[in-house]
């Protein structure tokens, strides 16, 4: 049985999750604004959701429809065979809808419309009046633009970016697939360059590196909504997970170092590659002045303090040109790529950057600025 599945991304990100999309062996992938659409097996639900670095969630696509009034959406809706993926006990909650310059407008009432519909389906379909909704979750989306729906199942239950390995949060840890959206961007091979992190933080960045290197998947070790849907048998997701396993080369040859000034931030960081089962990271304490690294060839990638808060302006200015007079003198046959949100960032750094990209990271404008 082949399915339409939706991997959603942050925006500028598409690109490179097409190309893992594509590396899954799957050939029949589109890009949009945010998402990346693809043609698959069953199977391909587990493969997904187990396997994309730079995915937020993987929904199956139900139906795809014009509708300029609530009967029409309705209608439309109770055509759908929900049946096939949601049994007489499972969950089927209307758990988000959008609507953009289009007739139905009211999301709340969108949410119950296509409820009902479902809900008038499987009372039909099994026979029953009332469903008792207490078996497996199956959300669904709607979506609607310019007066077209899309009606979608939300597989993935927590979003992707929860790998498993966080042992704690510290303030504002880079997202996972944000983290490794940049690694993407900055095509490290780590069979050739060093990485090197010198505001690692709790290490997100260093950890989806290594993971990379190793080719560990990053949702080997999670759990997912569509683990417990009818549609997919247990023995599915013990053999993607038992491919996934099989990819794995523990001794991959990479270097991968990471410094920070907070101690706390730092342990949490040994913690969490520890927890990811990661081995051959660097990670110690220290000012970036005092991470010195030999290698003739790497990158430095790397989220620096944005000093959000009041009266730090200044300081983050200061750091921010000892920053680029320190790579310039130690790293100037390196490439740098720097994830900050300041606004003045290359006057203080000391030089303009050969590119820059809109990134959102936790609701915060930034840009990601790349030297070569």
């Amino acid at each position: 049985m082949t399915v339409t599945l939706i991997a959603t991304t942050t925006m500028g990100f598409e690109s490179g999750l097409a190309r893992e999309i594509r590396a899954l062996g799957i050939e029949d992938v589109q890009v949009d604004n945010g998402k990346v659409s693809f043609v698959g097996q069953l199977t391909d639900i587990c493969r997904a959701n187990i396997h994309l670095r730079l995915a937020g969630r993987i929904y199956v696509q139900m139906a795809a429809f014009e509708a300029k009034s609530f009967d029409q959406l309705y209608e439309q809706a109770l055509l759908v065979a929900w049946e096939d993926w949601i049994g007489p006990e499972d969950q089927c909650p209307v758990a988000q809808a959008t609507s953009l310059k289009s007739t139905l407008f009211s999301r709340s009432d969108c949410q119950a419309i296509v409820k009902k519909a479902i809900v008038d389906r499987l009372a039909r379909v099994y026979g029953r009046a009332n469903l008792p909704e207490t078996g497996a979750m199956l959300p669904v989306r709607v979506q609607i633009n310019r007066d077209q729906v899309l009606l979608s199942i939300d597989s993935s239950g927590s979003g992707l970016n929860k790998r498993g390995y966080r042992v704690r949060t510290d303030q504002a840890p880079l997202r996972e697939t944000l983290a490794a959206g940049l690694i993407d961007i900055a095509r490290w091979y780590p069979e050739k360059e060093t990485l090197l992190d010198p505001f690692c933080g709790s290490g997100t960045l260093l950890i989806e590196a290594a993971l990379k290197a190793k080719h560990i998947a990053p949702g080997l070790n999670r759990a997912f909504n569509a683990e417990a849907w009818k549609m997919l048998s247990r023995k599915d997701w013990d053999q993607a997970r038992e491919q996934a396993r099989d990819l794995i080369d523990m001794d991959a040859t990479c270097e991968i170092i990471g410094s920070d000034i907070n101690e706390r931030a730092v342990q949490t960081a040994k913690a969490s590659l520890k927890a990811a089962g990661v081995t051959g990271v660097t990670v110690r304490t220290a000012p970036f002045q005092e991470t010195l690294v030999t290698a003739d060839r790497g990158k430095i990638i790397t989220n620096p303090p944005y000093g959000e808060r009041l009266g730090e302006k200044d300081e983050i200015e200061a750091l921010y040109g000892a920053f680029g007079a320190h790579l310039r003198e130690h790293y100037a046959h390196w490439r740098t790529y720097i994830l900050t949100s300041f606004d003045e960032f290359e006057d203080c750094f000391g030089q303009k950057a050969r590119k820059n990209r809109k990134v959102f990271n936790g609701g915060i404008e930034c840009r990601f600025y790349q030297y070569y």
